[in-house]
Parts: C-alpha cells; sequence; structure tokens
C-alpha cells in the first residue's frame, strides 16, 4: 500500500480544498490563519504575520506597505517546525503578496532541507475558473484526480442552481469593497459572483488583481447595493471598521445609504477564501440582492445590514 502523504497547508482556501477532498486527516500543519473546518486550530502553525495585524484599516494597510516597500515579506515561515513536521506535500499560493506566504519563502525554506525535500504545490486563483482549476491541481498532487473533479461539479451545479434562478430578475448596480480605508474594490473572482448572483458589478475586473478606488468614483457611480467585504475581516471587525465610510462627506446622500441596502458580509469566511466556500459566497450576495427570492439561511452569519 502507497505511504499516504503528509500535508501542509500555508493558506486557509487551500486547507478547505484538502478538507473537502476528504484528505483532513493527512494535515500536520497549517497557516496560522487556517481556521476552517474549526478542528484543524488544533493543527501546529507554521507561519505568522511579520508586523502587528492589530489596529485600523488605515493603520494595518500602513503596516503591509511599509513591509513590501522595505522589500520584506509581509509573513514569516517556522522553518525549523516546518521542517520537523516533514510534509510530503507543501500547499501555498503565488496569487497575492498579502494573503499568505510567498512562495518564494516556502521554496528558500524548502531548499535548504537535507534528504528528500517535500513537493511545493502553488495555488495562484484569479477568477472562479482558477479556483476549479486549483482544485483540481491539488487533487492530482494526493493522487486523487477523480475527487477534484467530482467536487469541482458539485460545486459548479449548485452555483449554477443559484445563477439560473437569478438570470431574468432586474439587476441592481452593485459596489463590492473589499478594503475600507484606503478604498479597494473586490476584483478577480468577485465580478464572476455578482453577476451569476444578479447584480451589476460596478467596480472590479473579472480575473484582475482587487483595484484602488477613489470615494469621488463611489459617489458619482451612486450603486443602489454596496457590500463591505474587507479582506480578512470578520462580521464584527467589518463593523467596527466601518466608522471610516460612515464619516465620508456625502455618505448619507448615497442611494444605497438612502435605501438601507448597504450590507456586510463576512469577507475573512467567504468572499476571500477562493475555495470549496465560493458556493456559499454566491449564496450569500443572492440573499443580498434579491431578498425577495433567496434565503439560504445566511444572514446573521456570513451577512448582516448595516
Amino acid at each position: 500500500m502507497a505511504k499516504e502523504q503528509r500535508i501542509v497547508s500555508l493558506i486557509a482556501s487551500a486547507t478547505e480544498i484538502v478538507c473537502a477532498l476528504g484528505f483532513g486527516g493527512r494535515l500536520v500543519g497549517r497557516s496560522h490563519e487556517c481556521d476552517h473546518p474549526e478542528w484543524v486550530r488544533g493543527l501546529p502553525v507554521c507561519t505568522g504575520p511579520r508586523f502587528d495585524p492589530q489596529g485600523t484599516s488605515a493603520e494595518v494597510d500602513a503596516r503591509v506597505k511599509e513591509a513590501l516597500r522595505d522589500a520584506l515579506s509581509v509573513y514569516r515561515v517556522d522553518e525549523e517546525r516546518l521542517r520537523a513536521l516533514a510534509p510530503d506535500v507543501i500547499v501555498t499560493q503565488s496569487q497575492c503578496e498579502v494573503c499568505a506566504v510567498s512562495l518564494k519563502d516556502v521554496e528558500r525554506a524548502v531548499g535548504r532541507w537535507t534528504g528528500a525535500p517535500a513537493r511545493i504545490v502553488s495555488l495562484e486563483p484569479n477568477s472562479l475558473a482558477d479556483v476549479w482549476a486549483d482544485i483540481a491541481r491539488v487533487a492530482r498532487a494526493l493522487e486523487e484526480p477523480e475527487r477534484g473533479e467530482s467536487l469541482v461539479a458539485r460545486l459548479q451545479a449548485r452555483m449554477a442552481a443559484v445563477a439560473d434562478q437569478a438570470r431574468g430578475l432586474r439587476r441592481p448596480t452593485v459596489a463590492c469593497i473589499e478594503w475600507i480605508d484606503p478604498l479597494m474594490a473586490a476584483g478577480n473572482w468577485m465580478p464572476e459572483l455578482v453577476g451569476m448572483a444578479g447584480g451589476e458589478n460596478l467596480f472590479g475586473e473579472a480575473g484582475a488583481h482587487s483595484p484602488w478606488m477613489e470615494w469621488s468614483g463611489l459617489a458619482r457611480r451612486d450603486p443602489e447595493i454596496i457590500v463591505v467585504l474587507p479582506c480578512g475581516y470578520g462580521l464584527p471587525k467589518t463593523r467596527a471598521e466601518m466608522r471610516a465610510l460612515l464619516s465620508r462627506p456625502g455618505w448619507p446622500r448615497l442611494r444605497a445609504a438612502r435605501e438601507g441596502r448597504v450590507a456586510l458580509a463576512d469577507g475573512n469566511q467567504y468572499f476571500n477564501r477562493p475555495g470549496p466556500r465560493m458556493a456559499e459566497s454566491l449564496e450569500i450576495l443572492a440573499e443580498i440582492f434579491h431578498p425577495d427570492r433567496f434565503d439560504f439561511g445566511h444572514k446573521g452569519t456570513g451577512w448582516e445590514p448595516l
């Protein structure tokens, strides 16, 4: 019988992919942000931030930009612990410098090992198609490609059912905000999700990195719905950070604010994790855009009105 591969996942979305594929029992280590399923919190932690992640949106943004300006990695790899765990496969990412440890840091750490090095599987999701490709990539690396095909098919069918139901409904204009201060719109897979959920996305381009946005641009386009889903923030932190938006001159005059169509969403658990919970992310958007047509039970946990 072939040896069961020992797996370390260094990004939360990959941990969820590994578990959804049925390989959770092979995980021996995780990143400091991996927290779903709940039991993975008990695994050894192999990464950590190089900066203080506490503070306001503006303070965190300044620290991240300072690290990048100084050519420093935003996160560190615990090389000693990683080596001691002796993984056969390490899953990481190369999509975003501020989402997880960099691929080059993982390669540097593994390159210093003696003996057989671990296989590094690097994910790079920029669109929904890339998310499906990454699931298949992990399944192939774990020598069970059929599991990947099956999982992708189930997720696509679930999401297609939502998109089919939303098709033909009136499409409200939508702004998805991925960072509050400074303002950033949501890109990558988010414009695709907005369209599938029955909305018209105003900012951010499918398959492209999330762009910075100006307050004047948001006010000028005056979306019918605003969804605030900051990267890495849950609902309590997002609500606390809303002061920076609510204090903007002209906020009360925005159509979404006047009509009570500003929603706070759990970006950390859903929208910022390109993995199996893309299906739940789509359902959340459908509930927000068309509350008279969709109710998947996510209100109060995945999102809440402002």
